[in-house]
Order: structure tokens, then sequence, then C-alpha cells
């Protein structure tokens, strides 16, 4: 007896999990083992496990194509029906495509199939796999909706927070609209088919990489190219590229400048010296006017004590007015050079901002940067005559 039920032992692989699995004629009890035979059991299971499963994605073969509706063969007993408004592009029968297999049976007896839903857990899959691997997507800005955008994502409308978009404080929201941009997933629910994008994360990622390049490559002296981020009344932020360096006011310009605003705007690109860098701290200072020369390096050679030089009012105060003389240096005519008899002279009400003067050379201090004027020099001396 056991070498007949030997006989009608047989191992077959199963198509959906793989596994060997082993069918004899007294394994199946609720049949009839006397009446059936071995084949017969076998085709059975077989038929049993290749049935399609409902909630995933199967491929089925495109059987016909009507104008409103595609008919589609799965591989069961009936065929299944998607709407020709879930297909895009030409179909031809005999195409092999997607479906999700919602029911196999309905209450008409229809297999009921969605290309949409097919192609929705498809691209959820591959947004699950760049979430949990944090890889950057690509999406496209649809529109500004109220606290952010709506970032066209793989198909899926995902949400962008305004605080999300970029660093430090946006100012033109609709620009970013229609752009397309890479993007990093921050959080996703499936439920609810929530996805929220950032931009500002990739950007920070670049950024960290851009840093170690920058530190590994920086020297004293290198000229660098660098966008102005911030000004404030000591001076200018510069993004370097990873790295920020402070542009002092003192080293915008060789001429005298009151806010560095009047010579810089946020975003600009500029090329700047750099003149400072501590590695431990990584603290950057830079310099604009250290690219071109000093105007003193002229002063000797185009200035002479004694001679007299016309220039323009370029500040007013109690103590003195200050003349640009041309080439990015300033003289002081102080208070005391303006009258030979009155030393207390009030400057403001001698001159103004913008006026052209002209006056003597009284003396050049090379090392501070001071060349000193004077007016009355331009007439005599009462006390000596």
């Amino acid at each position: 007896m056991n070498e007949e039920r030997e006989e009608m032992r047989e191992q077959i692989e199963d198509p959906n999990s793989g596994a060997t699995v082993l069918i004899a004629e007294g394994d199946i009890p609720e049949l009839e083992e006397e009446k059936e035979s071995t084949e017969e059991i076998l085709r059975l299971y077989r038929t049993i496990s290749t049935r399609p499963v409902e909630g995933t994605i199967i491929k089925g073969r495109v059987l016909e194509v009507r104008p409103d509706e595609v008919i589609v063969d799965i591989g069961f007993k009936s065929e299944g029906i998607i709407p020709r408004e879930e297909l895009s592009g030409e179909l031809a029968p005999g195409d092999e495509i997607e479906v999700y297999l919602e029911s196999l049976e309905d209450p008409d007896g229809q297999v009921v199939l969605s290309k949409k839903k097919a192609d929705f857990m498809r691209v959820w899959e591959n947004l699950r796999e760049a979430y949990e691997k944090k890889t950057p997507v690509r999406g496209k800005i649809l529109r500004r909706i109220k606290g952010g955008f709506m970032v066209d994502v793989m198909g899926v409308e995902a949400f962008l927070p305004g605080s999300q978009v970029s660093f430090g404080r946006v100012t033109d929201f609709d620009s970013y609209v229609n752009q397309e941009l890479d993007f990093r997933i921050l959080m996703m629910n499936r439920a609810r088919k929530n996805v929220v994008v950032s931009r500002k994360a990739v950007l920070e990622e670049e950024r960290a990489r851009q840093r170690e390049t920058i530190l590994s490559e920086i020297q004293v002296g290198q000229v660098r190219e660098g966008v102005v981020k911030n000004i404030t009344n000591f001076g200018a932020f510069l993004d370097l590229g990873g790295l920020d360096g402070l542009l002092h006011i003192t080293d915008i310009s060789w001429t005298k400048i009151n806010h560095p605003s009047e010579v810089l705007k946020i975003g600009e690109k500029i090329k700047v010296k750099i003149l400072d860098f501590d590695r431990e701290n990584e603290r950057v200072t830079v310099g604009l006017k250290q690219l071109v020369p000093s105007p003193w390096e002229q002063v000797t050679s185009q200035i002479v004590v004694g001679g007299k030089i016309k220039g323009k009012v370029t500040r007013v105060k109690s103590y003195g007015a200050f003349v640009d003389l041309g080439m990015g240096v300033e003289g002081l005519i102080h208070s005391s050079q303006f009258s030979w008899t009155n030393p207390n002279v009030d400057p403001t009400k001698i001159v103004r901002v913008g006026d052209e003067i002209e006056a003597v050379v009284l003396g050049i201090d090379q090392e501070r940067k001071r060349i000193s004027l004077g007016v009355k020099q331009l007439t005599p001396d009462p006390w000596e005559t």
C-alpha cells in the first residue's frame, strides 16, 4: 500500500511563491481519491495557485479597444473592462499593460480593473523608495496655495511648505511657479495620499558638499566669486559656495561709504579676495577693494604739498569738510583752515555737499592715508602783510 501511495506522489513548484509543494493523492481528502486521477488533482492545484489576487497589480493583454472602454484579458474566466479615459496614448489588441485588480467579480459578474490605480501604486512604490533612501525626486511647481505650493512629482501632487522653498526669506513666491526642481520627500501618508516635499533639504545637502570642497581648497590671497546674501550696517555676508564670508564695510571701497548698500545689492554676484581664513572656526574674511590698486600708491606722484587742487564736497561736519579729490581719495579741510580771521568758523555755513571747491594741499600722511587741505591759503595771510 505504501508503495502505491509513493507512486501517486508528485513534486510541483508553486508559481506564486516558488516553493516546492509535495502533492499526493491522499493529501486532499475533500476530493474523492478513488475517482480522481493524480493528473486531475494537479490540474486543480495549478488552477487555484495561478488565480489572480485581488488588490494587486497584475499584467493584462488588450483584447479590444472601444471608444469608451478597453477589454483586457488577465487570464481569468472572464475579461475585465477599463474606462478608456484611464489609458493614455495609442492602444492596440495584443498590447500588454499593468492593471490593478479591484475585484474578480462584481454584482454583474465582471472583473473590475483600474489602470489609474495601478499607475498610482507603482508611482507610490517609487516615491516610498526615494523617501526611505533619502534620494531626491524631480518635480514641477504647479501653483501657489495657502502656506506654500503644490508640486507634481511623478504624477502625484505633493505639498511644498513655504518654509521649505529655500534658505532665508523668500520675497517673490510667484517666480517659483512652473519651475522644475529637485526635492526631498519629508513625509508620506498613503491612506490620505499626502506627500510633503522640501527644496531646502536638497539645497542644504548640496551646500554641505560644496562646503567640504571649499574648505579643502580655500587659501588666503585667492580670488573667489560670491553672492551677496545679507547686508548690514557694518558690512555684507557672501555665500562663497557652501561657506559664508564677511565683507567689512572698510574693505568694500577705497573711498569712504556710509552704508554697504551704496555699492552692493542682495543677490549680486561679485569677486572678492580672501583676506583671512580661520579653518578651525570656519570663518572667512574677504575684501572687494583689494582687487584694485590702492589709490594711495599714486597720491604722491599726482598730488603735491603746497599745490592747488580741485574737488567736490562729499561730507560736511562741524569740525570740517571732506573733499573728493578723485583717484578714490579724500582730503579734509579742517574748520580752522577756512578763514585767516575766524579760526572757529562753522563749515556747515560755508560749504554744502556737492559744492565744487578749490584748496591748497597742506600735507599728506601716507601711513594714515590722510590729506590735509586749506582754503584760506588761497589768499595771502593778512597778518604777514
